[in-house]
């Protein structure tokens, strides 16, 4: 059976922590900035985490299943 690929887009958007967890960036902090407030710029600044219901479909993209 040949290796399986990873998605080049899933590839360049997640990244695993240490405990196994994907990270993500947030939506809406790349332009359009003037009409939002500092507050929502710094919020969207820091990483999340992706949902439990995404978690199969991510891992099947990045190859880790």
């Amino acid at each position: 059976m040949p290796k399986m690929k990873t998605k080049a887009g899933a590839k360049k958007r997640f990244t695993l922590t240490g405990t196994g967890k994907i990270k993500r960036k947030h939506a809406y902090k790349s332009h359009i900035l003037t009409k939002k407030s500092t507050k929502q710029k710094r919020n969207l600044t820091y990483f999340g985490t992706i949902s439990k219901a995404d978690t199969n479909n991510v891992k099947l993209q990045l190859a880790l299943k």
